[in-house]
């Protein structure tokens, strides 16, 4: 159950994390960056540092592609910096085409004579910026050898995060677009030195870019697409994890988006998230003559289920003052424990539907016929023998 169709996702990562190896920390180079005597950042400076280590060692045979980098908490250390700068520098090389790195797996050594991608990249808020800023140069029609508005200035017009904004400025200054002029805090800082290009499907671009979040949002709709139906759930989210190889955090994310759009309810516990509309269908999937609820139905609790099934029964077999079996009778027959009969019609007896009378004549009696809805689908409980229906109608009237 619920393990159908991982294949289709599986096949959308060619390489396996067991298959990596990772590099030592000892064979990194001894002679660490000089951050004091340098003019440039920290990042620019360890991606150079990075970049000199990987080509060199790479012709040296001494690392090899397909291996991963140390783990970024692990340089940091030995740099005696933040691991975000580190992350920064990463991002550098990367765009080198020295390595690429994915969310769960980390950043793994490319083969140089190779143009394949071997993990599914992922597209960030920094990729989202650098079409933001090419758009920018386009519509406000910025001539070669102009000034660009200082990083700070363009983040505020842009919407997006001054770290993220710089990210992609330095990467438009490494493929030649705009020129450092190495200044500092609120000052232009970018000379423009070739106008960008800028295909047609992307005039309308938006900071919020293609993330892994959204990424993996169409996943799982083309998953649950491809084998599921209404009523259904959804594998755990550490399952969905370790299929699509990402985070639980970033399937928790891209869950909530299909929440957010009425494709999947969740509820606590066991219940989990279930399906409550196929992405492709404009509305709920109707499943009166299924063993599943109506898309409704199927995220109740248990109790609320047995509510409304009991609800049904007394409108089509019941009159009032009739009484309805004993609670272990329906425990048995609806296959659910005695606590979920119990608060089902507490509730019930609280629309004052039923009511309970002790002693030796006691027991739960109708006192209100309930109205079910025309239009309202019914729910049949899964565990409900048929033959049985007649025998729910046990007419006794209670002696008051």
């Amino acid at each position: 159950m619920n393990s159908k169709g991982l294949e289709h996702i599986k096949n959308k990562t060619i390489i396996e994390k067991a298959q990596l190896i990772r590099i030592e920390m000892s064979q990194l180079p001894k002679k660490l960056p000089e951050f004091k005597k340098s003019r440039v950042t920290k990042d620019i400076l360890i991606a150079s540092w990075l970049e000199n280590w990987i080509k060199t060692d790479l012709k040296t045979g001494k690392i090899r592609p397909q291996q991963l980098l140390p783990k970024k908490d692990d340089i940091a250390s030995y740099l005696g910096i933040s691991t975000g700068t580190i992350q920064n520098a990463i991002r550098y090389i990367e765009d080198a085409g020295l390595v690429e790195s994915k969310q769960r797996i980390g950043t793994m050594v490319k083969d140089q004579k190779e143009s394949v991608t071997l993990l599914r990249k992922q597209t960030s808020k920094r990729d989202g910026a650098i079409l933001a800023i090419k758009k920018l140069i386009l519509d406000r029609k910025y001539k070669i050898g102009e000034n660009l508005p200082s990083s700070r200035e363009i983040s505020k017009m842009l919407g997006s995060a001054p770290n993220t904004t710089r990210l992609a400025l330095e990467y438009l200054s490494a493929i030649g677009i705009i020129k450092s002029m190495g200044n500092r805090g609120n000052k232009a800082n970018w000379l423009l030195t070739k106008l960008p290009e800028l295909s047609q499907d992307v005039k309308n671009v938006d900071i919020k870019s293609d993330t892994l979040v959204s990424q993996v949002e169409r996943d799982l709709k083309n998953y649950i697409q491809k084998n599921f139906t209404v009523g259904e759930k959804l594998p755990a989210h550490l399952e969905l994890s370790n299929v699509l190889k990402v985070s639980i955090k970033t399937i928790h994310d891209a869950v909530k988006g299909l929440i957010k759009e009425g494709i999947l309810s969740a509820k606590r516990g066991r219940y989990g998230t279930t399906i409550i509309k196929l992405p492709n269908d404009k509305q709920t999937e109707k499943l009166e003559n299924s063993i599943f609820a109506s898309a409704q139905d199927a995220v109740f609790y248990n109790y609320e289920k047995i509510e409304r099934h009991i609800k049904d029964m007394i409108a089509k077999n019941y009159s009032v003052g009739d009484k309805l079996p004993s609670m272990s009778e329906l425990s048995k027959q609806l296959d659910v424990s005695g606590n979920t009969i119990r608060k089902a019609l507490q509730n019930l007896a609280k629309e004052c539907i039923v009511e309970f009378a002790r002693g030796k004549y006691g027991g739960t009696f109708i006192v209100n016929i309930p109205k079910i809805p025309e239009k309202q689908p019914t729910f049949t409980w899964l565990s409900v023998n048929k033959e049985h229906i007649k025998a729910y109608r046990t007419p006794q009237v209670s002696e008051k």
